[in-house]
């Protein structure tokens, strides 16, 4: 209990800041502390209490300004456009593969790279090589775009769309042909 009062009175602030601190010892031994000694007039040990350290918090100050670095440059203006195939190219009868090649102006940056899309659909990953060969394309009518792709997959520029056409063979040509029974016809 006495060391409960002990540990509240030392964490507790004090409003009136006494310069002393008196010790005595009472019947059942246990120890008291207090900032006034005892009114019976018993022996009290006198403990002189030490100013306590102090120290001035640091002024505030505005942090420090920015410092200025060089200006971020824009990006390049891309200009863009597929070289190979020409619009509207059908290509024959096959397995459906071709190549498109691009030309790029200014050269790309360092973490820019090249997108091809089908039909509005990413055809593979990002790419620095400005040519694809494509293989196994469905048939029908596709139009592909390139885009230049930026590190963090923003689209800086895109190309004017080409549209081709692919014709493969169809499974529809390839049946064979079943002729009706002829009810006329005796068994």
């Amino acid at each position: 209990m006495h060391r409960l009062l002990l540990l509240v009175a030392l964490l507790a602030p004090l409003t009136v800041v006494a310069d002393a601190v008196y010790r005595t010892v009472d019947a059942q031994g246990n120890v008291i502390f207090t900032d006034t000694p005892p009114a019976d007039g018993s022996a009290a040990d006198r403990i002189e209490i030490q100013r306590t350290n102090t120290v001035q918090p640091p002024p505030v100050t505005r942090p420090p300004e920015p410092v200025k670095t060089e200006p971020e440059v824009a990006a390049p203006e891309y200009e863009i456009n597929i070289t190979a195939p020409a619009n509207e190219t059908s290509f024959p009868m096959g397995p459906g593969n071709f190549s498109v090649s691009v030309s790029v102006q200014p050269a790309l940056e360092k973490y820019d790279g090249l997108q091809l899309f089908m039909d509005g659909a990413p055809w593979g990953g990002p790419q620095r090589d400005s040519m694809w060969d494509l293989t196994n394309v469905f048939r029908g009518q596709h139009d592909i775009t390139v885009g230049v792709i930026d590190k963090d997959g923003e689209t800086l520029a895109m190309s004017p769309p080409v549209r081709v056409f692919v014709h493969r063979p169809s499974i529809n040509f390839n049946r064979p042909k079943v002729l009706p029974k002829n009810p006329s016809k005796p068994k």
